[in-house]
């Protein structure tokens, strides 16, 4: 049997080597195996009945080992590949494609990391391509289109931010019945990557719409996060927390779940997403036990820090999951059992110096920036907080406030030696939003040093 390819040339149809089910953490999917007419090993993760007539929500996935294997934040594709099989997973009825033969928008890896070289000299992701004699985007669809076929998928719902990869499919016969966009939540390492998408490709949002008063799944959160601009000696530092209207973070028996809607959650994971790592402390840890991930946004997940001097979380909690990196900051107090079994659950304990509340914090930042964390987001507990604002360790300040009040409380920040109001930390540069019922303010830390205001 023969198909019609891009060029008007006969090409011969896939050969189907194989079939088997394979469970994942998505659900089961039928994995059919194809030998395509280049020579090419295509996958394709199938769920329900795909010959039915009916269009197929179809995701044609580009192979990215770095992003699909090794979770590179350079690019998207690793949490593109994720969403796509939770969606057709969540539908019951759909495909996945994967491509082999298309990393780096089809010039192979080798001469993708020699791109990933010029990026680092300043090229974006389409100048690297064409500075090294490759076309912007080289791939071609005629594969994916044949093994489409033998699947007896005729129409789909794609799921994609290209047009290109549409209209491609469209000349090669395949109905496009929609388009269904794909965004993912942006991270400071591949912002620059996702706006060359959308900028120079055309691709529609591939960073997920400006904050607005509605939040969609993935939402760009860049506004609030700030110029990130780490120092050779630590982080970006953002701190983040919920407060009521009357201004606690949690009652006074502690309990803070929830001061904020859904809405407010969801751009707070999408503040996680947007940095390399994200750090409490082991108060907070022991009592809420928070998973610290991004599971309300289509995002990767930070590297999760806590703080415990004397090593009081459990190898249990979530924090502690195999979900996401976990690195616990220590002192030499640190029971040397509970060592031992958080490194049994793959927890990284470092230990420092110990400061006057603590574990020292310049010691943590400096030892954080210097394994390659450029972004760190703080979201408690109080005395954390306190801390890093009396060190004068901040950056960012965001902060929402929920039409709420309960009277006596936790603050977010106690007693900072501050006596005179104007010696108090100024904040500059507000931005604000609303989610939900909630109020959503963003400041820049001036540090205390900075010249007094005139009279």
């Amino acid at each position: 049997m023969v198909l019609p390819s891009g060029s008007g040339e006969p090409t011969r149809a896939p050969v189907e080597v194989g079939s088997v089910l394979i469970p994942t953490s998505y659900g089961e999917f039928r994995t059919r195996v194809f030998e395509t007419a280049t020579g090419h090993v295509y996958l394709a993760l199938t769920k329900g009945d795909l010959a039915n007539g009916e269009p197929v929500l179809t995701r044609l996935h580009s192979e990215c080992l770095t992003g699909d294997a090794l979770g590179s934040l350079r690019c998207d594709c690793g949490v593109q590949l994720r969403t796509a099989m939770r969606a057709v997973s969540a539908e019951g009825r759909g495909v996945v494609l994967y491509l082999t033969d298309q990393e780096g928008r089809g010039i192979g890896l080798l001469n993708k990391f020699r791109a990933y070289m010029e990026q680092d000299i300043g090229a974006d992701t389409l100048e690297a391509n064409l500075r090294l004699g490759f076309p912007a985007d080289g791939r071609d669809y005629t594969d994916a289109t044949a093994v489409l076929a033998a699947l007896g998928v005729r129409s789909v719902r794609l799921l994609s931010n290209n047009p290109a990869k549409a209209d491609a499919l469209r000349r090669l016969g395949v109905r496009v019945a929609a388009t269904e966009p794909l965004a993912t939540v942006a991270h400071r390492r591949n912002l620059r990557y996702l706006m060359t998408k959308a900028d120079r490709f055309g691709h529609m949002h591939p960073a997920g719409m400006a904050l607005t008063t509605a939040v969609p799944a993935a939402v760009d959160v860049g506004v609030l996060l700030g110029d990130v601009r780490p120092r050779d000696d630590r982080p970006y530092v953002l701190v983040k927390y919920a407060q009521t209207l009357d201004g606690r973070i949690a009652t006074r028996t502690g309990d803070s779940k929830w001061i904020s809607g859904e809405a407010e959650r969801r751009i707070s994971h999408a503040l996680r997403a947007a940095c390399d790592a994200v750090l409490v402390g082991s108060g907070t840890v022991r009592r809420d036990d928070p998973e610290l991930t991004v599971r309300l946004v289509p995002g990767a997940n930070p590297i999760r820090v806590v703080l415990d001097s004397t090593l009081r979380i459990v190898p249990t909690a979530k924090v502690a999951g195999d979900i996401a990196t976990t690195v616990v900051f220590t002192t030499s107090a640190a029971d040397p059992t509970r060592r031992e079994q958080l490194r049994a659950a793959r927890v990284t304990v470092h230990e420092v110096t110990a400061g006057p509340r603590g574990v020292d914090l310049t010691a943590v930042l400096a030892h954080l920036r210097g394994s390659g964390v450029e972004s760190l987001m703080v979201e408690g507990g109080r005395r954390v907080i306190t801390s890093l604002f009396a060190a004068e360790q901040v950056d960012r300040l965001v902060v929402s406030i929920s039409p709420t009040v309960i009277g006596t409380g936790v603050e977010a920040v106690g007693d900072l030696g501050i006596g005179l109001v104007a010696e108090g930390v100024r904040l500059t540069n507000r931005v604000f939003y609303l989610a939900g019922d909630d109020v959503l303010l963003g400041w820049d830390v001036e540090p205390r040093t900075a010249s007094p205001r005139p009279a």
